[in-house]
């Protein structure tokens, strides 16, 4: 489904790459994670993947589609939840919805069923014509994600996507990523909350300073690594403990 080859971006106003020669290969019915500590590459690599902003080396596909040679063809397959909620205020939540549903060009029927769905599952059915301004972050967070499904996508990524929601909406977030993936569909899922990345994801990769430090599978990695969890492998690898040692390689 994705497909992220020597991939770089470096900002106007840096000596450095904010990521360097990053390649990945996320395949279909995967919920991968990809983490990183702060300022590691993980939001400029996913603002990138996503066609928000333009890079400097390398090659993104989504679903065969160049990211930045066809990049309305590549969006199409995308839903993206954003860690910041970027939302218009002015609009109801049923409103933001349709805006969505009309830039894919998703048809009536569909969308009605597709919202009634998810605004059900999230508790917002009683919510969509309040204006957003009025929400919680929480329910914010509902609605990007409500929106983001509208289309019924190939590929949903997720920024820190359970940042905000109680623990009612977490657990169906959680359901709805694995019924994604069960059709089939990909989930790129970016979190810094270790322990549910771990049990949720088939792989994950980890990123540092700019690049790829190991992609690791994770059914295997209590074998690879003596019984070692995801969070004690991400800090030795991102020297939170004062031992990484760089790459371990790919599993």
């Amino acid at each position: 489904m994705i497909e992220i080859n020597l991939f770089s971006k470096k900002y106007s106003k840096s000596d450095r790459y904010a990521v360097e020669d990053l390649s990945l290969t996320v395949k279909d019915g995967e919920i991968f994670g990809f983490l990183g500590p702060n300022g590691a590459g993980k939001s400029t690599t996913i603002k990138c993947l996503t066609g928000i902003m333009p890079f400097n080396d390398g090659t993104i596909t989504v679903c065969g589609d160049n990211i930045r040679d066809n990049a309305i063809a590549a969006k199409k397959h995308i839903a993206y939840v954003a860690d910041e909620q970027n939302l218009y205020d002015f609009l109801t939540g049923i409103q933001y919805i349709n805006f969505i549903a009309d830039i894919f060009g998703v048809a009536e029927k569909d969308r009605k069923e597709r919202t009634e769905k998810y605004a059900a599952i999230f508790d917002m059915s009683s919510k969509l014509n309040e204006r957003i301004s009025s929400y919680s972050h929480g329910m914010k967070q509902k609605i990007s994600i409500i929106a983001g499904l509208v289309h019924d996508p190939d590929v949903w990524i997720l920024d820190e996507p359970m940042t905000g929601l109680d623990p009612k909406g977490c657990f169906e977030l959680k359901k709805l990523m694995h019924a994604f993936a069960e059709q089939g569909k990909t989930v790129f899922f970016s979190s810094h909350v270790l322990d549910v990345v771990e049990k949720l994801c088939t792989r994950v990769a980890i990123i540092d300073k700019g690049q790829l430090v190991t992609v690791c599978n994770m059914e295997e990695l209590q074998e690879r690594k003596n019984n070692i969890d995801l969070e004690t492998l991400f800090l030795q690898l991102t020297d939170g403990l004062g031992d990484g040692n760089g790459t371990l390689g790919t599993i």
